[in-house]
């Protein structure tokens, strides 16, 4: 029984199928068990187990990173989800427009178009294409194709295109041209008022003039509007604020009046090159509040065409350049000295031709003595020695004392740029030195600006109260309302309203019958100085040849309001003197405020053209 078991599991083996053998060189594969781990079998809890810490850890995964998003990364992920969203624009508002005191527009903003070039665009040659643009872009088809040539794309060819140009080149329809709409800044009176309204350069800003000085003004404000994006990147208009493009209708006002401008540069300009002059500038002011009617200066620029001008030009020297006014400021002595007590209208003193100040001479300007003169009379003649016994009956401190409260040495504080102030000695050198005194007395050995004289015989027209120059009148809507006015300062009392107006009768008479008589109108009363002094060197003394010729004028002298300074510096001739080169200028001006304003001829002149 045993023998039978034995062969039939020895049967039973041999009936197992034989494993294949590996071929010679080849290593013999592992087999797979069928059979899975015992305990997974076994324990189906255990499965369950594994399951669950599977899916736990994936939720701690997932709460980490939850964690990092929300917590960690919140701020960097919600910065950028609104820069995705949302764009922020700050419109661009034009500035606003300067006129005159009448409203003749000074300067405007006008859209104009910058034209570019893109030759690689080119269906037509670069030829043709130069060909059809060169008249319209005043220009040569040869320079056209110059700039072509500079490179194959991106060649800005013209900065400001006027509307009328855009639409002739946009019908010839050329490819590879495009043109962008800016906005540009337009002086529409060309050089006029250059040396008020300034310019602005390439990037909107002022650089001189109003222009500069007022940007605050000029400048429209302008907010930054946050607006949606839709899902493909286009702007939501709905969520546009309201009118957030409209801005208003203001206007910056001046008081220049541009028909006085025009008088008196074209009279400045006539006499300049009658007698080759350098340069010259001519200011009128409204004596009762310090407004500026016109200020001319000569060369000047077009602020269309800034760039094509001297830099130096840009700085109007009536402001910022010095110089000794001479004779220009005696009237301004003799007013000190009356309201001093020094001396009286009746006061005379003797002339002699010359004299002698600590070692130092001094003359007339015509180099003879006149003998005993009255206070008008040394005026008439402006005699240097007769005003240097007027100064001497003052002591140097006292003296000093009035030249300062005058505003010497300061500023005139105009609403314009690069303003410079006076130059005069130190109280110490002044007291200590006579010949300080003395040459002050005729308008040497300090200096002001031609703006500062003016301010200062405004005092003499307006009854003896420093006003402040200025030429901004506010800001003005369309309609004429006006919406802001600058508050000036509190004009202060210099002189008495007795002292102005001896001295001005004292200055008429230096029109009616001394050095002034060529300012004469017939009809009128004006008051009037003459100046003709050497110019100061850099080197120190004085220039033997160089001249600044002057004269300043108030109109009418009964009711004194216009003040007129001319100032010609280093005119060429035989004849050179502020009664010939000055005097014709504040002449022709004054005649074109008495025809502007509607003056009327002074009573007492027509009474004695009737007594005649």
């Amino acid at each position: 029984m045993k023998s039978k078991v034995k062969s039939q599991k020895s049967k039973l083996r041999v009936a197992e199928p034989e494993r294949e053998k590996p071929a010679e060189g080849e290593r013999a594969k592992p087999q797979k068990s069928s059979l899975l781990p015992f305990a997974f079998y076994l324990l189906p809890s255990f499965r369950l187990f594994v399951v669950w810490g599977v899916m736990m850890a994936g939720c701690v995964g997932l709460g980490v990173n939850l964690y990092k998003l929300q917590i960690v990364q919140s701020p960097t992920l919600l910065q950028k989800a609104r820069q995705q969203q949302m764009v922020y624009l700050r419109p661009f508002l034009p500035r606003r427009e300067i006129v005159d005191r009448t409203g003749n527009v000074l300067a405007t903003d006008r859209p104009v178009f910058m034209l570019y070039a893109h030759p690689k665009l080119f269906k037509d040659s670069k030829e043709e294409v130069a060909s059809k643009l060169a008249p319209l872009l005043s220009t040569t088809p040869d320079e056209l194709v110059k700039q072509f040539n500079k490179g194959k794309s991106g060649l800005r060819i013209s900065y400001a295109l006027a509307e009328d140009v855009r639409d002739r080149i946009s019908k010839l329809h050329i490819d590879g041209l495009e043109m962008i709409q800016h906005y540009s800044r337009l002086y529409p009176q060309q050089e006029l008022a250059a040396d008020v309204v300034g310019y602005v350069n390439i990037d909107h800003r002022g650089q001189a003039g109003v222009e500069y000085s007022q940007e605050n003004l000029l400048e429209r404000s302008v907010r930054t509007i946050r607006l949606s994006r839709s899902g493909n990147g286009a702007l939501m208009p709905d969520l546009m604020p309201e009118g957030f493009l409209h801005f208003d209708d203001l206007r910056l006002q001046l008081t220049i009046d541009s028909r006085v401008q025009r008088a008196a540069r074209f009279a400045l300009k006539q006499q300049m090159q009658l007698y080759r002059a350098k340069r010259g500038t001519v200011i009128i002011m409204d004596a009762r509040d310090g407004s500026l009617l016109a200020l001319v200066s000569e060369p000047t620029y077009n602020p269309n065409e800034y760039f094509k001008s001297d830099v130096a030009l840009f700085k109007n020297w009536a402001l910022s350049d010095l110089y000794e006014p001479g004779s220009t400021f005696k009237p301004l002595n003799v007013a000190i000295a009356l309201e001093a007590g020094a001396i009286t209208p009746d006061t005379k003193f003797y002339d002699g031709g010359q004299i002698t100040i600590a070692g130092w001479p001094i003359k007339n300007a015509e180099g003879g003595g006149r003998g005993s003169l009255s206070i008008a009379e040394i005026l008439q003649y402006s005699s240097n020695i007769g005003m240097v016994h007027i100064i001497q009956k003052m002591k140097p401190s006292v003296y000093y004392g009035w030249l300062e409260r005058l505003g010497l040495g300061q500023t005139a504080r105009i609403d314009l740029p690069f303003e410079s102030a006076g130059q005069m000695k130190s109280q110490e050198q002044f007291t200590r030195s006579v010949i300080e005194p003395a040459t002050t007395a005729f308008g040497q050995g300090f200096s002001l600006t031609p703006i500062q004289l003016v301010q200062m015989h405004a005092a003499l027209a307006n009854g003896g109260k420093l006003v402040t120059p200025h030429v901004i009148r506010g800001l003005f809507d369309s309609q004429g309302q006006v919406y802001w006015q600058p508050r000036l300062p509190t004009p202060r009392p210099i002189f008495s309203p007795k002292t102005t107006q001896q001295v001005l009768e004292m200055m008429e008479t230096v029109v009616t019958k001394g050095t002034g008589k060529t300012a004469q109108i017939p009809g009128y009363r004006i008051a009037g100085k003459t100046g003709t002094a050497q110019k100061a060197s850099a080197r120190g003394g004085y220039h033997n040849t160089a001249l600044i010729t002057s004269f300043v004028g108030i109109l009418p002298v009964e009711s004194p309001r216009y003040v007129v300074l001319a100032v010609v510096d280093e005119p060429q001739g035989a004849e050179v003197f502020g009664s010939t080169v000055a005097a014709p200028i504040v002449k022709s001006v004054m005649e074109a405020i008495i025809t502007i304003e509607r003056i009327p001829p002074s009573t007492s002149a027509k009474t004695e053209k009737g007594n005649n």
